[in-house]
């Protein structure tokens, strides 16, 4: 039997260089509407991050990602969009752009813990 949470993640990806096409994955976004949750989890690889043709600076880069936190937590400091409802945040973050940090489009599935399912989804996509 499916755990009582439907949830909806994507996966936060680093493009180095766009024209490339080629991603890092760094962090997870996970979602549940009727659990009114919104949470993300975030970390760069940086050994990983020097095996890619990258002239971005790491400081830079979690600041970028540090304004995915604000936004998930609603943080005050975290611009207009962390004021929205959470829906709107998640489709807001999930919205595909060409930038340096992406997401993967949302997939969805059943959990009774959704910080547990945060956590194994990081440790398997990201890690």
């Amino acid at each position: 039997m499916p755990g009582k949470h439907l949830y909806e993640y994507a996966v936060i990806r680093l493009v180095p260089r766009v024209e490339r096409e080629e991603f890092l994955n760094v962090g997870i976004i996970l979602f549940s509407k009727k659990a009114n949750y919104l949470n993300c989890k975030q970390q760069i690889n940086t050994e990983k991050l020097k095996l890619f043709s990258c002239e971005l600076e790491v400081e830079e880069i979690q600041i970028n990602l540090n304004a995915f936190d604000k936004i998930c937590s609603g943080a005050k400091d975290g611009g207009t969009v962390s004021q929205w409802e959470k829906p709107d945040r998640f489709r807001w973050l999930t919205a595909q752009r060409s930038s340096s940090l992406q997401t993967s489009r949302p997939h969805n599935g059943f959990s009774n813990n959704l910080d547990a399912t945060l956590e194994r989804l990081f440790k398997e996509l990201v890690l």
